[in-house]
């Protein structure tokens, strides 16, 4: 008996903790809450964050090319110094980066055969005498029928053939750097003067002190950047929107994030064997510059706009690769009540991005242009 009612009061305490539940779930089902999902902003953080409120604007948003290219010097601003006969390096006081100026000094190449050149020139010089005398003779002594016809041609020829050799030895001496009428002299020379042919800065040195240089060997290089150009490399693809006078704006990424500014001056006709074709672009602004040749750069090639809406780049913040922005719902006393909303973004140009399908804001929706980041990261 005593079990049945312990039975029977286990079960009655299971029966009441079931009915309070039942009540505690009710109770849950029936109670909602309204939450506004809007973002609040008093007016006293709108100024501390130096926010700003802004529409829609009208930009051009422009259709590019991009490409690749480096920087370059006209070809003649762009010198290879050899030598005009082989030689030793008697002298090589330059190293890369040496500021040089058209007819400096750069370097002395030695050669005995200079001397024997000069030997020749004296010899053929002190010649010329004689044989000019004779050549008058026999003219005079030709013109009286004294002599033969045959003479007469036998001492003009000798005496031409001496100027002549005069003439190309002197020429090569001069070529030397070496002056014919100190030769004249007696002051003889085995070292000859190689000269800066452009101003410019020493960008390779090929050679070295003692060494040996034939006429076919570069021993220099000179360039000079106070003129610099774009060489674009430009797919085949593309080259039929490319005109002379497109803007086109540039960075040079291994050496600087700022945007610089050239235009589009002369566009190639042959195409390269990597289907590409090279487009000549002068700078803006060559003044406040430090480029160098050789400088790879990331280019592109305006070659049209279009008018479209856009909002600041500032006033989108990406997360996830969704970007939204915060549109001003309504102002209440000293409150700013912002809606964010998702748009998707065309364009990106000067600060300014494009956005897709405009006319769903109507022309008096203000956008939250400055300080958005800071609220829906939040």
């Amino acid at each position: 008996m005593k079990r049945t009612i312990h039975i029977i009061f286990i079960l009655g305490i299971l029966l009441s903790l079931w009915n309070c539940g039942e009540k505690n779930n009710q109770s849950k089902e029936t109670v909602t809450e309204v939450i506004d999902d809007r973002i609040q902003v008093t007016e006293a953080q709108f100024e501390q964050s130096n926010m700003t409120l802004g529409s829609l604007e009208e930009k051009l948003f422009p259709t590019v090319i991009n490409v690749n290219g480096m920087i370059d010097v006209p070809p003649e601003n762009r010198a290879l110094v050899s030598a005009q006969v082989g030689g030793y390096i008697k002298k090589l006081p330059l190293l890369i980066g040496d500021k040089v100026y058209k007819g400096q000094v750069l370097i002395t190449i030695e050669n005995p055969e200079f001397v024997i050149m000069q030997q020749e020139y004296l010899e053929v010089k002190e010649q010329l005498a004689y044989l000019k005398a004779e050549y008058d003779r026999q003219q005079t002594m030709q013109a009286e029928n004294i002599t033969s016809q045959k003479s007469f041609l036998k001492a003009e020829s000798a005496y031409k053939m001496a100027i002549a050799k005069q003439t190309s030895l002197a020429k090569q001496l001069r070529m030397l750097n070496i002056s014919p009428a100190k030769v004249e002299a007696g002051n003889f020379s085995s070292v000859t003067t190689i000269y800066a042919p452009i101003s410019g800065s020493i960008t390779k040195v090929n050679v070295t002190k003692g060494s040996y240089v034939s006429p076919a060997t570069a021993i220099l290089e000179i360039v000079d950047n106070k003129h610099i150009h774009l060489e674009l490399s430009v797919f085949e693809k593309d080259i039929m929107n490319v005109k002379k006078g497109q803007k086109i704006s540039f960075k040079i990424p291994e050496a600087s994030l700022e945007t610089y500014k050239a235009q589009v001056y002369l566009v190639g006709t042959a195409i390269e064997n990597n289907r590409t074709i090279k487009v000549h672009a002068h700078l803006e602004d060559e003044s406040h510059n430090n480029f160098l040749t050789g400088m790879f750069v990331e280019a592109s090639i305006i070659t049209d706009s279009t008018l479209a809406k856009a909002l600041p780049s500032e006033a989108l913040v990406t997360v996830d690769d969704v970007s939204s922005v915060l549109i001003l719902d309504t102002k209440e006393e000293d409150i700013y009540y912002f809606k964010q909303q998702e748009v998707n973004v065309q364009a990106t140009y000067d600060g300014y991005s494009r956005i897709e399908n405009p006319d769903i804001f109507g022309s008096n929706v203000q956008f939250l242009t400055k300080g958005a980041f800071n609220l829906i990261g939040e």
